[in-house]
């Protein structure tokens, strides 16, 4: 936090210099480049693609192609509904420098601002992803990442968490879900981790099981909730209807397969800090770049507060200059923290609105605040130009708790809308080219089905929030339509 940039470009040299002698580092003349500006200079921008047959060779069992040490982990990620799945390489560094000592960190933090917590008197439930670690050849394992890692974590971590590594692994989620309700519903847990999505499923199956409504009733001495993968914002409500302790804590983390980035370091602001000792470099393409076949990137010593910037990364499992998909605001500066505020190809840009996630999060957490309403899961798309010149956007919107009027809910959310991003509030002006946003409520349990159609159901897979195409709105509408007609 003290010596932010003095830390990045030390670790940039040190990833250099770890892997000059790699086929990749003569490639691009590792040994020659002492500086950051040499190093974005000689070293294009890539994403999965364009390291796909470095890593594919990494997966056939080939070595020191992209990073020096053995690589014979790979994290299975889609991070959408994508069907192409991706492999990303995971180093035993990465392991142990970067997500191992990231749950570390997440842990002092937390204690460092509850030093009366109880935390360590229970077990810390994890509600990890939906795939088991799978053999790809002799030497060569993938699974989703909290499978790696959970498989490879200390033996004595395994006595603080529960459900058993057996049920924590279950490829099956349905019937995962139901074995860790029953393996749970009697432990001392004081601590969950997971995405916020699956961990109300699983909040529901346990209020089945035990009649309960609450979760103080089942878990009372729980006090601290980690959460990450989605935005929480359209769920805090919920967690807090259903979590009654006055002693509850939420806290958030960036953690990906690439990577384990930020921590909310304080309790009382939603930010999150960036973490810049885990074996990670990182770089900052303003979003006015992307797409761009040479982008300009912003070093940490560049950036501004609140402008949207798409991240790259070079890690310490080969990936380098790695652009992630997701975009971030700083909040500050000093220290560096930040929050996320979308993918890079999750927004809606149909009619100049550049609406992003965040704003989305927030307009549909608002519209809910006004109304009473609880939303489990959403996704929207634009609706194009019709014959008056006319365009719009669609909302799917599955809620837990339906409110009163859905016109009313309708008002509002445009109205929250044009509060939290200008360029949509002047596109709707009059309705001169953006009208009024069509919401069609959907039948509980629809994303589920949809997920479980597409076989993506689990922790790792998310609904997109937005998207600039109607694929997934259609995708969702075309199932419904199926389902009606049988």
């Amino acid at each position: 936090m003290q010596n932010p940039e003095e830390v990045q470009r030390n670790k940039l040299m040190e990833l250099i210099r770890t892997a000059e002698n790699t086929e990749w580092g003569k490639k691009y003349g590792y040994k020659s480049i002492l500086k950051e500006d040499e190093f974005k200079n000689r070293v294009p921008v890539n994403n999965y693609d364009s390291l796909k047959p470095f890593i594919e060779r990494n997966m056939k069992g080939e070595q020191n192609v992209l990073w020096p040490s053995e690589i014979k982990w790979f994290a299975k990620s889609s991070g959408t509904t994508a069907d192409r799945s991706k492999f990303i390489p995971v180093s035993f560094e990465t392991m142990d420098e970067c997500h191992f000592n990231a749950g570390r960190d997440v842990l002092t933090l937390y204690c460092n601002q509850k030093e009366n917590t109880q935390l360590f008197d229970g077990k810390g439930l994890v509600i990890g992803g939906s795939h088991q670690v799978n053999r790809m050849n002799e030497e060569v394992f993938y699974g989703d990442l909290s499978a790696v890692i959970m498989q490879n974590l200390p033996f004595w971590v395994h006595f603080l968490r529960t459900p058993e590594l057996s049920i924590a692994l279950l490829d099956d989620w349905e019937s995962k879900l139901e074995k860790m309700a029953n393996a749970t519903v009697n432990e001392n847990v004081t601590n969950i981790s997971g995405v916020p999505t699956w961990t109300l499923v699983l909040f529901n199956r346990l209020f089945e099981m035990t009649g309960k409504r609450n979760l103080t009733e089942i878990w009372p001495n729980l006090e601290l909730y980690v959460h990450g993968g989605v935005s929480f914002t359209p769920y805090r409500n919920q967690f807090k209807q259903l979590i009654s302790s006055p002693g509850m804590n939420y806290m958030e983390t960036y953690n990906a397969s690439e990577g384990f980035f930020g921590i909310q370091d304080d309790l009382s602001s939603e930010d999150m800090l960036l973490m810049l000792d885990y074996g990670l470099y990182y770089e900052f393409m303003p979003m006015s770049e992307y797409g761009k076949e040479h982008p300009a990137t912003y070093s940490l010593s560049q950036v501004v507060p609140f402008e949207n910037y798409a991240l790259i990364i070079s890690n310490n499992s080969g990936l380098w200059r790695y652009l992630i998909g997701d975009t971030i605001q700083f909040t500050s500066v000093k220290p560096f923290r930040f929050k996320i505020t979308g993918r890079t190809k999750h927004f809606i840009n149909a009619f100049g609105e550049e609406l992003i996630v965040e704003n989305a999060d927030r307009a549909v957490a608002e519209a809910c605040r006004i109304l009473n309403a609880q939303v489990s899961e959403y996704t929207a798309a634009p609706v194009f130009l019709d014959n008056q010149g006319k365009g719009g956007h669609e909302w799917l919107i599955e809620f837990e708790k339906e409110p009163g009027n859905i016109e009313i809910f309708r008002e509002e959310l445009d109205n929250a809308l044009k509060n939290v991003n200008s360029d949509y509030e002047a596109k709707r002006q009059k309705d001169i080219s953006l009208q009024k946003p069509l919401v069609r409520v959907m039948q509980k349990g629809s994303f589920h089905r949809w997920l479980k159609a597409k076989g993506k159901l689990g922790g790792q897979h998310k609904v997109p929030r937005l998207s600039n195409t109607r694929e997934y709105v259609e995708g969702i509408l075309t199932m419904m339509e199926n389902e009606r007609k049988r």
